[in-house]
């Protein structure tokens, strides 16, 4: 992971903005690492899922886009890794986490590259190294997993908004997403954060249930925090699909470190043995819900949940109607 993240919070890769030739650099890196691992691209172009930025960025950037000569052209970067059961397979568990970060920041200091190593490269290379993980077995879980990385976060959920409107795989068969975000760092406001993460919404779904069963199992505290787990919910890539009723979370190690959106976010600081950890806990708890029958649902005594179990409902009902 420190190969893959030295190049993408690299200098060369210009902070990654959304859009920029450092961002299209990153998407045509991870579609390699996703190549190379033997994923299966699920793509509208291999790999990528293609969206013109002139016209799906926030309507506040617009127009400063709109005299652009041809397509401002940004991409999620999608694979797949079929399931090994004949039914489940027609199922899916979607792993993502967010590519970009702020790009360049003139008259920002002497360093005008905002890199975004753990903000969300972390979170992106951890997605590579999990599509590694899991496509190396020889035996494959019994749904398929889908690995993403998306554009714009940073923007307001641009990437992970335009996968929810456009999703490759049905959405009524996709039972959880784990979403990563800020994995790599363990230095924060309220203290270390060593072999501990957060989940946002942690007591909305059965995916909450899972993930701490999983942190039992390896010696990671997945935990509730007591203010960001809910108040962060609905402001990270997992939003999109929760709002359509699946159950879909996003997995923190520290929310305040020292750098965030700072030009200081670079790749040498991050904790990579503790970030293996992590990513070793959401591999099992990818692999509990990939093969378990039964998908996860929402918690529908927690009023808080109460939208989205909603939301599952008129899902499935879709469903059974076509």
């Amino acid at each position: 992971m420190r190969r893959d993240l030295s190049f993408l919070a690299s200098d060369a890769l210009e902070g990654r903005g959304t859009p920029s030739r450092g961002l299209d650099i990153a998407a045509e890196y991870i579609a390699s690492q996703f190549r190379a691992a033997g994923l299966e691209p699920l793509g509208d172009d291999g790999y990528l899922q293609t969206a013109d930025w002139r016209k799906i960025a926030p309507e506040k950037e617009r127009a400063q886009y709109a005299d652009a000569p041809a397509p401002l052209t940004v991409r999620n970067v999608v694979g797949v890794l079929r399931g090994s059961d004949p039914q489940l397979s027609k199922t899916y568990v979607l792993v993502t986490a967010h590519y970009d970060h702020l790009g360049i920041k003139k008259g920002e200091g002497e360093d005008p590259i905002f890199n975004g190593a753990n903000d969300d490269g972390s979170g992106t290379v951890s997605v590579i190294e999990l599509a590694r993980a899991f496509a190396a077995q020889k035996t494959r879980p019994k749904r398929s997993i889908v690995f993403m990385t998306v554009f714009g976060e940073e923007h307001g959920l641009v990437g992970s908004r335009y996968y929810g409107a456009h999703p490759l795989v049905p959405v009524a068969d996709t039972v959880a997403n784990i979403n990563l975000e800020q994995v790599g760092r363990t230095d924060d406001s309220e203290g270390p954060q060593v072999l501990a993460a957060a989940i946002t919404g942690a007591d909305y779904s059965e995916v909450g249930d899972v993930l701490r069963k999983a942190g039992q199992a390896t010696g990671i505290g997945m935990t509730k925090h007591p203010v960001n787990s809910d108040r962060y919910f609905a402001f990270s890539d997992n939003q999109a699909l929760a709002d359509l009723g699946v159950p879909a979370h996003t997995i923190s190690v520290a929310y305040a470190f020292p750098d965030y959106h700072g030009a200081a976010d670079t790749w040498d600081k991050i904790d990579y043995a503790n970030m293996a950890a992590i990513d070793r806990t959401v591999a099992l708890a990818v692999s509990m819900i990939a093969n378990d029958p039964k998908a996860p649902r929402w918690n529908s005594g927690n009023p808080k949940a109460a939208k989205y179990v909603e939301a599952a409902a008129k899902l499935q009902e879709g469903k059974g109607s076509n």
